[in-house]
């Protein structure tokens, strides 16, 4: 059996309009997600209401789980495990 190896990545959206960081975040997750296990740093700055359109659009009602690190409060970590 060959094991799948974890994918460590990030996506920073800096300067990025909401709605096309929106998309991206969106592609992104889906890229990840037909991979396998994975974990996403999503760098969103101090953007409140982007994090929140984050997590109302694709993350609460999703499959991944998702923290905002206290040592970073500008980003979202979301990891998904498949074993």
């Amino acid at each position: 059996m060959r094991k799948k190896k974890n994918s460590i990545q990030s996506i920073d959206l800096h300067g990025i309009r909401h709605k096309e960081a929106l998309e991206l975040v969106h592609k992104t997750l889906n890229e990840c997600s037909e991979k396998g296990s994975f974990s996403l740093t999503i760098i969103t700055g101090n953007s409140t209401v982007l994090q929140e359109r984050i997590f109302t659009e694709y993350l609460e009602n999703s499959i991944f789980t998702y923290f905002i690190p206290s040592w970073n409060m500008g980003q979202i970590i979301v990891e998904n495990i498949v074993l």
